[in-house]
């Protein structure tokens, strides 16, 4: 079988493959193309120490290359979403667990309003009063999770 255009193939063939894959990635945003390149650049190298591979097997291992640096480049680059010095950056609400705000809006029938900062912030506990201060300890969704703050010298009842 007559490969055309892959028959002939160079060591130089992949390596611009290679360089057009990382400058792709440069313009997409992930680390795709970067792990293509870098496959690219690899079977060029191999090809420079067997110049007498032949295309189908250039091919091969280009794609087992690409598969396997693919696979590896995302779990060792990945980035971890585990333990970080800011955990509810992105979760507005959590920030707020463990707070004491006062209610700008009665609770009634379990749902009222609270003023965090400058917004307004639906609350769900039990019902208070408009002004009684209540700690947040939770988050479901959108709406804080209260419950009364028990005042010093006062017992729970």
């Amino acid at each position: 079988m007559d490969g055309g255009f892959f028959s002939e193939l160079q060591y130089w063939h992949w390596w611009i493959l290679g360089v057009g894959l990382v400058a792709l990635e440069m313009l997409v945003p992930g680390t795709f193309f970067l792990w293509l390149g870098v496959s690219a650049g690899i079977t060029g190298f191999l090809l420079l120490v067997l110049p007498e591979l032949a295309w189908q097997y250039q091919i091969i291992v280009f794609s087992v290359l690409s598969v396997g640096s693919i696979y590896i480049g995302r779990k060792v680059w990945r980035p971890s979403h585990g333990d970080t010095d800011e955990p509810a950056l992105n979760r507005r609400g959590a920030q707020y667990v463990g707070r004491v705000v006062k209610l700008a809006e009665p609770i009634s029938n379990g749902r009222g309003k609270a003023r965090v900062g400058d917004s307004l912030w639906l609350v769900a506990g039990d019902d208070q009063p408009a002004g009684a201060e209540v700690k947040v300890t939770g988050v479901e969704g959108t709406v804080l999770q209260v419950e009364p703050v028990v005042a010093s010298g006062q017992s729970e009842g």
